[in-house]
């Protein structure tokens, strides 16, 4: 935090906007839809919310599928189960880590009509193979919902991320590159589904004197003082950026002999939310985040597919084992940007240690 954020918070207490409504959510919006090309933007309570919200437009509901990318956080993929649809999971390509273009077209074969949207990730910040997974979805006239809520300052062939699909997803939780505290926010293509999502999000209620609602809405709408927040950070979204990248060269170039990173693919620009490593075996991979827990230095496995996930057991899956094999060999590394060069030496020196 610093002192933008408290400048427009402290304005929102002292004009006594505390409430999902106000000037701080108004200019956000108008902020945002600047930052990442976009005609306009709805700043919503989370990014699941934001998906939520493009899935009921579309929608679609039970007896649907939903094509999902598996390798991602399950905020991505819960807003299908909210509508009683079924979410059909396809694994990750090599290179990028995220769909795979080729089993999200063996999917659309298969399921027909049922399938009445695409959500892929860019995941870690790095955007997916978006123009491939495009062209896919063009050709099976199927909608793509692009949850880019970690790859806000990311972007491919020029195009901001976000961008790419019918609806873009952001997400500013309290870990993502830049933060409302929680919140999220809401693209579209169609300005007609903007003002649709401003309106359900605030429990769609109709243009009437009384309280009257005609269907059902969601309280979904980002507070006053946390837009605020989010304001001040859009002024330093892209020294976060560079932060995130320099901390990502750092650890490439100390550790690029001893593990694999996941690198940019021609025409992208990773903003490095998280630098994620593999490790040469699941056995090492352990062992490194044991020893990091023991110096109280925090590491993640990468996420566990959803098509592995408990509780959507039998949803169909498109599956070649990539995605399984990241879960049991990689690690996210602390990533933070205000991640000083000395704590990064611990981390790389251990890590060393350990392989070597």
């Amino acid at each position: 935090m610093g002192p933008y954020e408290h400048r427009f918070v402290l304005e929102a207490f002292d004009t006594n906007w505390i409430s999902p409504v106000g000037p701080n959510i108004d200019a956000f919006e108008t902020e945002l839809a600047t930052a990442v090309g976009a005609q306009q933007s709805v700043a919503l309570s989370s990014g699941t919310a934001a998906i939520h919200l493009a899935l009921v437009m579309l929608g679609v509901q039970r007896g649907d599928e939903v094509i999902c990318q598996s390798f991602t956080f399950s905020g991505s993929c819960n807003p299908v189960m909210y509508q009683g649809a079924t979410p059909v999971f396809i694994d990750s390509e090599s290179e990028t880590w995220n769909m795979d273009p080729n089993l999200l077209e063996d999917a659309l074969k298969a399921r027909g009509e049922k399938a009445r949207a695409i959500i892929v990730v860019d995941l870690y910040g790095m955007p997916a193979k978006l123009d491939e997974i495009q062209s896919v979805a063009n050709r099976f006239g199927v909608p793509v919902i692009e949850d880019a809520a970690e790859a806000l300052g990311s972007r491919f062939q020029g195009i901001p991320c976000g961008q790419w699909g019918d609806f873009g997803i952001y997400s500013f939780n309290g870990n993502k590159i830049i933060t409302t505290s929680g919140g999220g926010a809401l693209i579209a293509r169609d300005p007609e589904f903007m003002t649709k999502a401003k309106f359900l999000s605030t429990q769609a209620r109709d243009p009437a004197p009384h309280y009257q609602h005609s269907q059902v809405g969601y309280n979904y709408r980002l507070s006053n003082v946390c837009a605020g927040i989010g304001r001040g950070q859009l002024r330093v979204l892209g020294e976060r950026v560079e932060q995130r990248r320099a901390v990502f060269e750092r650890y490439r170039s100390a550790l690029n002999d001893l593990v694999e990173f996941v690198i940019e693919a021609p025409g992208s620009f990773a903003n490095r939310w998280l630098t994620t490593i593999l490790l040469p075996s699941p056995e090492l991979s352990t062992r490194v985040r044991l020893r990091l827990e023991e110096l109280n230095i925090e590491s993640r496995p990468l996420w566990k597919p959803m098509h592995l996930q408990p509780v959507f057991d039998g949803a169909p899956a498109y599956d070649r084992g990539i995605s399984a094999a990241l879960f049991e060999r990689g690690l996210c590394l602390p990533s933070g940007s205000s991640l000083l060069a000395e704590d990064q030496d611990t981390v790389i020196n251990e890590i060393r240690q350990i392989i070597t």
